[in-house]
């Protein structure tokens, strides 16, 4: 009988790249919330994975932030930089041929790192040239020192089964931490309130004020129904003024989309109620970031 292996593995970029898609198309099904804006991940969540002996433990972390002017950018930059420390192997996701200052910066994070790196070179699928990716691929190798560059497609599942044969190699032997049928360390509570959130950035598009967070203020199961009330929380009156929309019909339709969303979650009958409240400078606060939940102690 083959020792079982365990091991973590931490998801890493700048903002929209496309790490929590990866993630998502690796587990097999939708565990984070993902939307074309910058910031929309802002937790670090575990996606867990567990085929025969081998149980890897994905770690979907915040982009790491050039910008470090509010508090809520700081504490993500802690937040991603706080488990890099603690894997096996390090995937630094980039976008195609793009190659910022932002993923210098990232760059820069990774170099100090004791523990190997792959970099997956998302959204491939949207390149027309082909063999433009081989001097690409040679560019990024000056700029990261990778055990492995691997282009692939998340949203496509292009060469996903490639880099999953690399993140094994890396998998040490070791007990599994979490049950087989686990894939989150997140509660329902959690994974509703970023629902909700998700379906505010993608109705929102240009207006979206970022300024935005979701408190879950009641989560009951009652018979076949959960019943849930979500607190949208803005920093200024027109942020609310916007996202209520004309006649409520935005609010109206954010809520039905999250409900959808999360009756597939929970595999049972949701009644969600939603509403909107100004409380000035939450995202400059660390105490009320704390209090939000965006500060593991």
């Amino acid at each position: 009988m083959t020792e079982p292996r365990c091991g973590y593995v931490a998801i890493v970029g700048r903002p929209n790249v496309g790490k929590s898609t990866l993630l998502n198309h690796i587990l097999g099904q939708k565990l984070c919330i993902t939307s074309r804006k910058p910031q929309t991940t802002r937790h670090t969540l575990l996606g867990i994975k567990t085929e025969d002996d081998l149980q890897m433990i994905f770690v979907d972390t915040p982009g790491i932030h050039t910008n470090q002017e509010r508090a809520i950018n700081r504490v993500m930059n802690r937040s991603a930089a706080s488990v890099i420390s603690d894997v096996d192997v390090l995937i630094f996701v980039v976008d195609r041929f793009e190659w910022s200052e932002a993923d210098e910066y990232v760059a820069k994070y990774l170099s100090n790192s004791k523990v190997p790196v792959i970099v997956a070179v998302n959204k491939v699928d949207m390149i027309d040239d082909k063999e433009a990716l081989l001097p690409h691929l040679k560019f990024l190798e000056t700029k990261v020192n990778a055990a492995d560059f691997i282009p692939l497609s998340a949203l496509k599942n292009t060469n996903l089964d490639q880099l999953q044969d690399k993140i094994r190699a890396y998998m040490p032997e070791r007990m599994h931490v979490f049950p087989e049928d686990q894939i989150t360390d997140r509660s329902e509570r959690f994974l509703a309130a970023e629902i909700v959130r998700e379906k505010i950035m993608r109705q929102l598009g240009a207006e979206v004020p970022y300024q935005v967070t979701v408190e879950i203020e009641e989560f009951r199961a009652e018979k076949k129904v959960t019943h849930i009330s979500a607190l949208i929380l803005v920093e200024r009156d027109g942020q609310k003024k916007i996202i209520i929309g004309t006649n409520g019909d935005r609010i109206k339709k954010i809520g039905e989309q999250a409900r959808a969303d999360i009756e597939s979650l929970l595999d049972c009958k949701v009644m969600l109620r939603t509403w909107v409240k100004v409380r000035s400078g939450w995202s400059d606060d660390e105490r009320a970031l704390r209090s939000l939940g965006y500060m593991d102690d």
